[in-house]
C-alpha cells in the first residue's frame, strides 16, 4: 500500500497519520495530466480504500468500511478545502479540547465520534470510528489534534506555488520551506518574478524615453 495522492506530487511525506491530512489535500487534481480523485463515487471510494488501508497499516488496525454514497464526493470535496484553509492560515487554528469520547468539532460544525481505548502497552489512543466519509472525517480530525499536540502540525504546508498546490511536510530546520520542490516550484516562480520585475522595468524606461522625446 501507499499514499496514492500524494505519491503523484513526489513530496515529502507527513510522519505517522498525518500523512492522511495531507493525502487528501493531494487528492486535488494535477493540472491536466493528473485528474481530481474525489471526482465521482467510484473513484473517490477507491482512493479512500487505499488511503484508510495505508492509515490502519501505519497503526496496527484493520482496515474501516470505506463505502461512499453518491453525494459523499462533494462533501469530501468540500472536507479538502477546508483543510486547506485550515493550512494557509497565517496561524493555523488550533482545535480544541474535545469532550470525552468526541473528536474536535470541524468549520462546519459537524460533530465528530472517537474512541478512547488502551493499546498492548497500556497507552490511551483516540480511535476514528464509523464507515466511509463519517470515518475519514474522524481520522482526519483526530490526527489533526494530535499533530498540533506534538508540535508537527506547523510542517504540513500547502505549496506556495499555485499552480502546485500539494500538500508537503517542511524537514527544514527552521521550518521555513515555502516550495514543496525548490527545484520545481521554487525556480519557476523565482522565474515568473524575474520576468515580471522586467516587464515592469521595460516599461518604466519606456515611459522615461516617452518624457524625454521632443514634441512639436
Amino acid at each position: 500500500m501507499s499514499w496514492v495522492a500524494s505519491e503523484r506530487y513526489r513530496v515529502r511525506q507527513a510522519p505517522a497519520g498525518l500523512a492522511l491530512v495531507q493525502e487528501l489535500i493531494n487528492t486535488r487534481a494535477i493540472r491536466e495530466y493528473a485528474p481530481d480523485l474525489l471526482a465521482d463515487r467510484e473513484t473517490a471510494e477507491r482512493w479512500l480504500t487505499g488511503a484508510a488501508g495505508e492509515w490502519a497499516r501505519i497503526h496496527g488496525l484493520d482496515s474501516p468500511d470505506c463505502a461512499l454514497s453518491p453525494s459523499d464526493p462533494r462533501a469530501l470535496r468540500d472536507l479538502r478545502e477546508s483543510f486547506e484553509r485550515l493550512l494557509t492560515t497565517t496561524a493555523p487554528a488550533s482545535v480544541t479540547d474535545p469532550a470525552p469520547g468526541a473528536a474536535p468539532r470541524p468549520a462546519s460544525g459537524r460533530g465528530m465520534t472517537v474512541r478512547l481505548a488502551p493499546d498492548e502497552a497500556g497507552q490511551v489512543r483516540l480511535l476514528p470510528v464509523g464507515r466511509g466519509r463519517g470515518w475519514l472525517e474522524s481520522a482526519l480530525w483526530s490526527e489533526t489534534l494530535l499533530a498540533q499536540r506534538a508540535g508537527t502540525w506547523p510542517r504540513l504546508k500547502i505549496c506556495r506555488n499555485s499552480v502546485c498546490g500539494s500538500a508537503f511536510y517542511d524537514t527544514s530546520r527552521n521550518n521555513s520551506g515555502v516550495w514543496h520542490d525548490v527545484r520545481v516550484c521554487g525556480n519557476a516562480a523565482n522565474l515568473r518574478a524575474s520576468r515580471q520585475r522586467k516587464r515592469i522595468r521595460d516599461a518604466a524606461e519606456g515611459d522615461r524615453g516617452d518624457e524625454d522625446t521632443p514634441t512639436g
